[in-house]
């Protein structure tokens, strides 16, 4: 058996990959026991509330041991992996001979006191040892006792009413019993008790004993001559039965349950929170974006002239610059509620929430300082955003402090919706799919690349009127893409 000292195992704990984050699940493992290990080598992919992180261990050694199999969820502070720090190279240690126990008992001496795997000792305890307080008897033994007692003690106790006292005491000193154990077929009582029912004429087998451990009482012996007094009559109450709870039922072969954890988990939790915190209100607009349209077209079709070469244009880029430029116009609603401290908080920044459909479930990462980038740098961060997300790559830093967001419903053929905020923001705008539609354009009905947009905001911090502007903003921007430059 290899044993090994507390300095030379290392335990790597569970870290908080994120801010406040209380669990992950262990998605795999890169190690098994007895690999060898540097530090800052990946060992596992952990899938935290916000995303999949791989843990790097900080220490160089071989895998002891892992704590935990692949799909568990462990909580942060928790020990995952044991590396030998020494390499392996702990101290061999024999098992103990068994030549002592094949000594006779009553000549097997204490052993000394053996190390065990991690450096701990334990004593062997001596064959002989004292019986252990409140250990049990056979209860023939207990049994046996009590009738040699009893045959020894009955005609004292009843001649003087206290002889059995000795008898009980005698027997409390068996070990492990503190009261009488009763014979087979004779009712356990005290001589005094035994005499008590005699000259009433009761019979003890009949009597329901109340002392401890089934002892006959004097006042079980009255009770049982007593006159029982009628019970008097009511009327039936109707009681309503108790309805049981519906069974579960689950059909193995029809259905299938998947646990609710990590980003799905989380999602859910933080959609209950901000449905039931922040009074949401949600309008629409309706707009004809096929200027939009083609203006994307000219920018695909001459990157190099916009600075956009090898980089990702698409609608969502032009609504996103739609609306930084309306929150720029009414920065009012890039705000947050403080309810601890009973505050608004204006925001000078802003950092522009994507929502991104993954494997793994809704997540928000945020492009940070959007407001701050050319047309050029948002769409390159936009592209990496995107990427990222469809990887599992993207990290807890990149969905912590969003203050808008964005969600394109479109992309699955719906035509609007209403968003739940992202707990802490106060607007999340919808954007639904874009469809060739008969519109009236100057005084003619024409088909034209029509869209719905849906904006949900706090009405805590947004009230209608500023949540239409900025609505109407985005919506002009996307009919008129050429006040990007006026406005912007």
């Amino acid at each position: 058996m290899t044993t090994m000292t507390d300095a030379s195992v290392r335990e790597f704990k569970m870290p908080d990959v994120g801010e406040g984050l209380t669990e992950a699940e262990i998605l795999k493992w890169y190690v098994q026991p007895g690999d060898t290990v540097t530090d800052g080598q990946v060992v596992c992919e952990v899938e935290t509330a916000k995303a999949a992180v791989e843990l790097p261990i900080p220490y160089d050694g071989v895998v002891r041991s892992l704590h935990f199999p692949e799909g568990t969820t462990v909580d942060v502070g928790m020990s995952i992996i044991a590396v030998d720090v020494t390499g392996g190279a702990g101290a061999e240690v024999e098992d103990a001979a068994p030549a002592a126990a094949e000594a006779p008992a009553e000549e097997v001496k204490p052993q000394a006191r053996q190390p065990v795997l991690v450096g701990y000792g334990v004593s062997v305890s001596s064959t002989k040892r004292r019986p252990r307080k409140g250990a049990e008897v056979p209860a023939q033994e207990v049994a046996a006792a009590v009738q040699q007692e009893l045959n020894g003690h009955s005609g004292r106790a009843e001649a003087n009413g206290h002889g059995g006292h000795g008898a009980l005491a005698g027997l409390a000193a068996l070990p492990g019993q503190s009261v009488l154990a009763p014979v087979a077929g004779r009712p356990l009582a005290k001589p005094p008790v035994r005499k008590l029912a005699k000259d009433l004429g009761v019979d003890l087998t009949t009597v329901t004993p109340s002392g401890p451990d089934g002892v006959i009482t004097r006042e079980d012996v009255h009770a049982a001559v007593a006159p029982v007094a009628p019970e008097p009559v009511h009327a039936p109450t109707p009681v309503t039965p108790a309805v049981p709870a519906p069974a579960v039922t689950y059909d193995g072969t029809r259905e299938t349950r998947v646990p609710v954890k990590g980003v799905r988990k989380a999602t859910a939790a933080a959609m209950v929170g901000s449905a039931f915190t922040a009074p949401h209100v949600t309008e629409f607009v309706t707009v004809d974006v096929t200027r939009t349209l083609k203006l994307v077209e000219e920018l695909k079709g001459a990157p190099d002239s916009y600075g956009l070469a090898g980089l990702r244009v698409n609608p969502l880029l032009l609504i996103a610059k739609a609306l930084l430029v309306a929150i720029k116009r009414h920065p009012d609603i890039n705000a947050s509620w403080d309810e601890a401290n009973q505050e608004i908080v204006l925001k000078h920044y802003v950092n522009l929430g994507i929502a991104a459909a993954t494997p793994r479930g809704l997540i928000v990462p945020n492009i940070k300082d959007a407001h701050d980038k050319t047309l050029p740098q948002l769409a390159e961060a936009l592209g990496e955003l995107v990427s990222t997300a469809r990887e599992g790559r993207t990290s807890p830093a990149a969905m912590q402090g969003g203050t808008v967001t964005i969600t394109n419903v479109g992309v699955f053929g719906v035509d609007t919706g209403t968003p739940i905020l992202p707990p802490g923001e106060a607007a999340i705008l919808a954007v639904g799919s874009i469809r060739l539609q008969p519109w009236v354009h100057k005084g003619k009905v024409k088909p034209r690349q029509v869209t719905t947009l849906a904006l949900s905001f706090d009405h805590r911090l947004v009230d209608g009127e500023l949540g239409s502007k900025v609505l109407a903003d985005v919506a002009a921007i996307l009919e008129q893409p050429k006040k990007l430059i006026t406005w912007a």
